[in-house]
């Protein structure tokens, strides 16, 4: 069976991630049929596919028609029998327990067609053993979705010892037919990649605290401040349920062994039932205000220990071939949401470094979670990093981008349109330092290209144009204020080079474009934006301001009242508003941005380029003076008389034709 052939997705089980499951494929243009074991469960799986569907109407993320259709293709039963009668694809989402899913695999066995692939949900346990209780174990596999199903971009999607190829490539069809992004799991391997990675993590937080190395404030400020990460590692563990972790760890201590022994700390919690948010109280007491991470008490110590317990992970998963570090990467930035993956993160902090850390805490303690695995060894005896041999492998992979390895952007040439896309989905495309030097180096290339005629920015997905500038991973790498001086003289002269570059720019804005995301859509030369799009300077909410241009460039744009008006109130606008303060050229429907914004760069680039290129001199000279605006402004006319354009521009006019300027 083929991708293509794949009309029908079964999913068992409308718990939180079963109806979200349900949600996606149906969204996806699939038959779905959700099943649970009584109508209640069914019903209330039922209304909250309702309730997401209407909220994504609500918000424009979809249409009302798309809504209303994609609640159409859900059919919510009970039977099992009914549920897997038709299925091309059965997916499987009932609680972590082996004996549960082991039941629920017979029965559908027992109802389901030959042709039907079987896939779990799970977030730990064996899909090799999960298989064997079927008789399909080839057309078996791990797809494990992350919560909640309708906004998070990842599916692992897990090989077991008996899975098929052709099952693998299947089931990441039908994930990208979801729109999702699938990483490929090549070993049926505990905690799978992104778990693997974060749940040893919070274990070793766990121990620091335990043993009185840290405390709670040390782990989480670190952890978020020191290491740029979304939570705290205990704030995390809250959030997620420290049941759940346990249960992960639990699995990883039996079938990996004591390095993975959980922490008494966490095993107490667990103990005491105080399980996190979800109870009240967790590391955090949720009736009394939450998580309250201080934001300076970053220990050096902490921040070595973990990173090194982390690259040993990564280590273990490349070394026994249960993914590469690029796939690392991508699934634990995806589905945990790191600014960076933990290969690059352990290969920015030095990996004999972080050996020397293991090799001097396993000295010290004995302790088996510090035993260096054999990959990671291998790798600094080599002088190598983790992303050295992908780089390598992808060498020759550059093709559209010339050469140049983007981490942060996808640069594309469309046409004469050179498309930049700010590539950090996981983080809504905010504006990392990495990302200003790959703008930097995007723009050198497209301007190198003399195919190249006009540039197009875009955000990837379709949450953020950019939210702006990634403060959290900025304040981790420390907040000396020099050097934050140079960051922000770095983003002007970024964003400064497309408001001065030859070439005109288009900024093509859906969803979120704020702070740095809009001082960077203000250096473009049109804006076209969805209609649900918000846009604001909201730094002043967070006792900062603009500082990447936005104090100057937004008011010769909609003028000085305006733009006090916006960045002083720090308040969010939406499009249609910002069109009529003149920010915005034109707003469009959320479906026809894409389109017109190529549109609209496709037009530009058919534009005569010295013509071009002069008038964005002279109105650039024009803004502080005038009187240099204007004698550029007669300087240009006088050349450009002379120029073929001019030529081609008056031919074509004569003859009631399209010019073809060629620049000269």
């Amino acid at each position: 069976m083929d991708v293509d052939d794949v009309e029908t997705v079964a999913v068992l089980g409308a718990g939180n991630m079963g109806h979200g499951i349900a949600e996606v494929a149906a969204l996806a243009g699939f038959e779905v049929t959700m099943r649970d074991v009584s109508e209640e469960l069914v019903r209330d799986g039922s209304e909250r596919i309702e309730w997401s569907l209407d909220k994504l109407a609500e918000r424009d993320r979809i249409s009302e028609a798309d809504a209303e259709a994609a609640l159409d293709r859900v059919s919510a039963v009970v039977p099992v029998e009914e549920a897997v009668a038709d299925a091309d694809l059965v997916v499987e989402a009932v609680p972590e327990r082996m004996e549960i899913k082991a039941d629920v695999y017979a029965e559908a066995e027992a109802h389901a067609p030959d042709r039907a692939v079987f896939a779990s949900n799970t977030s730990s346990l064996s899909i090799t053993e999960l298989s064997e209780v079927t008789d399909r174990e080839e057309r078996f596999c791990g797809m494990h979705f992350f919560n909640p199903p309708v906004r998070m971009q990842l599916v692992e999607v897990i090989a077991g010892a008996h899975t098929a190829d052709g099952t693998m490539d299947l089931v990441e069809g039908v994930a990208e037919r979801m729109e999702k992004t699938p990483v490929r799991v090549r070993k049926d391997s505990p905690g799978f990649v992104v778990n693997r990675v974060l749940v040893p993590l919070m274990n070793e937080a766990a121990w620091l605290v335990h043993e009185g190395e840290a405390t709670v404030a040390e782990i989480d400020s670190t952890t978020k401040y020191g290491m740029g990460l979304p939570m705290g590692s205990f704030e995390l563990a809250d959030q997620v349920g420290i049941d759940v972790g346990v249960h992960v760890l639990e699995h990883m201590h039996e079938a990996l062994g004591d390095a993975y022994e959980p922490s008494p700390l966490l095993t107490e919690k667990v103990d005491d039932g105080t399980l996190g948010k979800k109870t009240g109280e967790g590391f955090y007491d949720y009736d009394d205000g939450g998580a309250e991470v201080p934001s300076d008490a970053v220990s050096e110590t902490v921040r070595r220990a973990l990173l090194a317990v982390m690259a040993n992970e990564v280590a273990g998963l490349v070394g026994n071939d249960v993914a590469d570090a690029d796939d690392v990467d991508r699934a634990v930035k995806l589905g945990a949401g790191f600014p960076d993956g933990p290969a690059r993160m352990a290969d920015d902090a030095g990996l004999d470094a972080l050996l020397g850390t293991l090799e001097e805490r396993h000295e010290a303690t004995g302790a088996e979670r510090y035993e260096a695995a054999d990959h990671l060894r291998e790798l600094v005896s080599a002088g190598r990093g983790f992303r050295d041999a992908d780089d390598a492998s992808d060498a020759g992979d550059a093709g559209n981008n010339g050469g140049v390895d983007f981490e942060t952007l996808a640069v594309e040439r469309e046409g004469r349109v050179g498309h930049i896309t700010l590539d950090r989905p996981h983080r809504m495309n905010t504006i990392s330092g990495e990302l200003l030097d790959e703008l930097g180096a995007a723009l050198d290339e497209l301007e190198a290209d003399d195919g190249v005629r006009a540039v197009l920015i875009t955000g990837a997905g379709d949450r953020a144009f950019s939210a702006g500038a990634d403060v959290q991973s900025m304040a981790a790498g420390g907040g000396d204020p020099l050097e934050v001086v140079e960051l922000s003289r770095t983003g002007q002269a970024t964003f400064g080079r497309f408001e001065a570059c030859d070439m005109p720019v288009v900024a093509g804005i859906d969803g979120y474009c704020l702070g740095g995301g809009m001082e960077l859509a203000a250096c473009a030369d049109l804006r076209v934006a969805s209609e649900r799009s918000e846009l604001a300077q909201p730094e002043h909410d967070i006792g900062i301001m603009p500082g990447w241009g936005g104090t100057q460039r937004l008011r010769h744009i909609v003028g000085e009242g305006r733009a006090k008006e916006i960045v002083l109130t720090a308040e969010r606008y939406d499009a249609e508003t910002m069109e009529r303060y003149g920010f915005l050229n034109e707003v469009v429907a959320a479906d026809e941005l894409a389109e017109r914004a190529m549109e609209l760069a496709t037009r530009l680039a058919a534009g005569p380029p010295v013509a071009q290129r002069y008038t964005k001199r002279a109105m650039l000279a024009g803004r502080d003076d005038t009187d240099a605006g204007l004698e550029i402004e007669a300087q240009a006319f006088g050349q450009l008389m002379n120029t073929d354009d001019v030529m081609e521009g008056v031919t074509a006019f004569m003859s009631d034709e399209e010019p073809e300027f060629e620049g000269k």
